[in-house]
Formats: structure tokens, C-alpha cells, sequence
């Protein structure tokens, strides 16, 4: 029932806006910056978002916007972050979790990791519709969010040349329940799946780079590419 209540609370559509706003900025949102994202008073958002904490879609806590501490800093101001927890609702009930794990734990143990990195890049190819490369991080950004994973368009500096660098980032990993307990088989099967999905050769290529939080891969400019 929980996980009813939870994906219920999503139907009302300003409630469903402010939570894909704090979900998508991956750090702390304060009400006033929510309110002004989803075009509502900011009373009305504070009522939504305590609502989505209530059910456990968003975590809460306090801090000062501000930045500053001590007399004349202000009181804190209540913030929001999206909740690690997973939601989901099967009617009738199915259990494909366990049934993954046990897949893998089998694969595992057989070492089966190299015909399992096989079979992903080339459902990476099917998924992308062909063997074409894709045309670059736009084109990319687009495939990886239709398969959920929360793509972001990250711009740095290389420390050692101080060149500028483009890194797409996933904030969501698919897998996350499974990869949790088989990480080099589950990450090493995405890294295959998503070479597939971006093409080899290609302006993009993908590369592990594990982050607590995130997904295990991101995609970079290929050096391919380069002039």
C-alpha cells in the first residue's frame, strides 16, 4: 500500500511538477526556489512538498540558504532532496528483482561475463535502431532518457591542460538493485549496453566512472573525434 499511496500522490499535477523539478536538480531545493520552478504560490508548493515527503517520494531536512551562520543569518529554511528509495506497483503482484538476481548470481558464477557484455552492446544496437553511430551528446542524451537514466550535460576543465571538457553524466542507474549486490557483472553489462546504444567509433563514446549516487558509466567526446 505504501507504494500505492507514494505513485498516487503523483496524480495531481503541481505536486507532480515540483517533484520532477527537486528529482532533476540532484541537490537541495527550498521552497521558494520550487515554487518559482513550478509557477504556484509558494504555500501551495510548501503544502505539495510536505505531502511528497509524507509519502516518502522527497527526503526533507533545513539548513540556511543563505550560506552564512550566526546573528543575522536567518532562520533555515526547509529543503528537499529526492528520496533514495525505489517506488513501484504490479497489479498482480510480479517479482522480476528476485528473479534478476538469481539470473545473475548464475552468470556469476558459471562466468558467464563476456557472453553476457555480448548480448548487451547488441541490444544496445537494436535499441539505437542500427549500426550508425549516434550523431553526438544531444542525440545521446535524448536515447539515455528514454531508457531512464537521468542524463546531464556536465562542462569542466581538464586539470592538465585546462581545456575545456563536455562529460554526460547519469544521475539514475536502471539497475541499481541488482548492481548493488553483482557490481562488476551488472556494470560491466551496462558499460556493454550503453556502447551499443551510442555506437562505436561514433562522436561519443561510453567509459566506466563509478560516483557514489550514480550511474557506473558516462559518455565523453570521443578522442576519435578530435581535431
Amino acid at each position: 500500500m505504501e507504494n500505492i499511496d507514494a505513485i498516487a500522490a503523483l496524480q495531481d499535477p503541481v505536486r507532480r511538477r515540483l517533484y520532477e523539478y527537486v528529482a532533476a536538480q540532484g541537490r537541495e531545493v527550498g521552497r521558494n526556489e520550487a515554487a518559482e520552478a513550478a509557477g504556484v504560490a509558494r504555500t501551495l508548493a510548501a503544502h505539495h512538498l510536505d505531502k511528497l515527503a509524507e509519502v516518502g517520494l522527497l527526503d526533507s531536512g533545513s539548513r540556511r540558504l543563505t550560506g552564512r551562520s550566526g546573528p543575522g543569518a536567518g532562520r533555515p529554511a526547509k529543503v528537499y532532496t529526492r528520496a533514495a528509495g525505489e517506488r513501484s506497483v504490479s497489479l498482480p503482484a510480479r517479482d522480476y528483482r528476485t528473479a534478476a538476481e538469481l539470473l545473475a548470481e548464475a552468470a556469476e558464477e558459471a562466468g558467464l561475463d563476456t557472453g553476457l557484455f555480448a548480448s548487451a552492446r547488441r541490444r544496445g544496437e537494436a535499441l539505437r535502431g542500427g549500426a550508425v553511430p549516434c550523431g553526438g551528446f544531444e542525440e545521446a542524451m535524448e536515447l539515455l532518457a528514454a531508457r531512464g537514466y537521468e542524463p546531464r550535460l556536465e562542462t569542466g576543465a581538464e586539470e592538465a591542460t585546462g581545456a575545456g571538457s563536455r562529460v554526460v553524466r547519469l544521475r539514475n542507474c536502471p539497475f541499481h538493485a541488482v548492481a548493488e549486490r553483482f557490481p562488476p557483472l551488472v556494470c560491466g553489462m551496462n558499460l556493454a549496453l550503453l556502447e551499443g546504444l551510442v555506437g562505436k567509433d561514433g562522436p561519443v563514446r561510453a567509459r566506466m566512472d563509478a560516483r557514489p549516487g550514480e550511474c557506473c558509466v558516462v559518455l565523453e567526446e570521443s578522442k576519435n573525434n578530435e581535431d
